[in-house]
């Protein structure tokens, strides 16, 4: 909006006499364009959001479901739900991996020093 009304004073102050034509032209076209995308962002966005909570909730229903079944014991439970809630994000699961691999490395190392 305010760039509809820079271009369009910039030329009147510059004696364009076609400068009303931005104003209509800022409102009735690009003003509409720019709210419709951010509408389509904030959609997005929330999909986005949405899709990544109930796939949590998947996860987690089917690991109450295997432990109450006894597939699980306790531990196993607990280790797995700790493990889901840390990587709720792809950057926290990236970071968890990253760190487990570390780990392992660490571990190879020691047993072939010993």
């Amino acid at each position: 909006m305010a760039l509809t009304f820079l271009v369009g004073f910039g030329l009147l102050a510059l004696g364009y006499w076609w400068f009303w034509i931005v104003f209509p032209i800022g409102f009735a076209g690009v003003l509409p364009a720019a709210i419709g995308l951010v509408k389509l962002y904030e959609s997005r966005r929330r999909e986005d959001e949405s899709e990544s909570h109930s796939e949590t909730e998947e996860a987690l229903a089917t690991l109450r479901r295997r432990y109450a079944n006894g597939e699980l014991t306790e531990a196993e439970f607990e280790e797995k739900v700790e493990r889901l809630l840390e990587t709720e994000t792809v950057a926290d699961a990236r970071t968890t991996v990253a760190a487990r691999r570390q780990r392992e490395t660490e571990t190879d190392v020691e047993f072939e020093d010993r």
